[in-house]
């Protein structure tokens, strides 16, 4: 059992990382609607040792609380970041764990909430989901 299994924490929304440069997911993949713009403080871990707040623009399905973040953008604004911060984790693995309170992340911002506390009061995605980007457009039977 590892830590993040004997901490009791919150869940709350489903996540999606677009790896689709050309799909902006202006409509939920799930259930079709219009997607909205919001801001989520987005908790991330870089390999080795590195966590990283940010307070992204994400789309954000209501009806399935569905958060969709553009992986391209995400890494690009991650590299700027940490080119002058921590230049030699820049192209590691990471994973986006969940997302932080406002009031957490503004804590964070100022130095007045270690690691370990942003950890404990993130609250964990429910589940990370993954989505097929199928261009529109006419297709023969066995084509799609």
């Amino acid at each position: 059992m590892t830590k993040c299994d004997t901490i009791t924490q919150k869940r709350r929304h489903y996540f999606f990382l677009n790896p689709y440069q050309n799909a902006a997911f202006t409509k939920c993949p799930k259930c079709d609607s219009k997607t909205k713009i919001r801001k989520f403080p987005l908790v991330i871990h870089i390999d080795p040792q590195q966590l990283f707040l940010f307070n992204k623009q994400c789309r954000y399905c209501t009806r399935c609380d569905l958060i969709i973040a553009g992986k391209s953008e995400l890494e690009s604004l991650m590299a700027t970041v940490f080119e002058k911060l921590n230049p030699q984790i820049i192209g590691n693995d990471y994973l986006v764990m969940g997302v932080a309170e406002r009031s957490d992340w503004q804590e964070s911002k100022k130095g007045k909430l270690s690691e370990g506390e942003t950890i404990e009061r993130m609250i964990v995605f429910k589940d990370v989901w993954n989505f097929e980007f199928i261009p529109a457009g006419w297709y023969r039977d066995h084509e799609h």
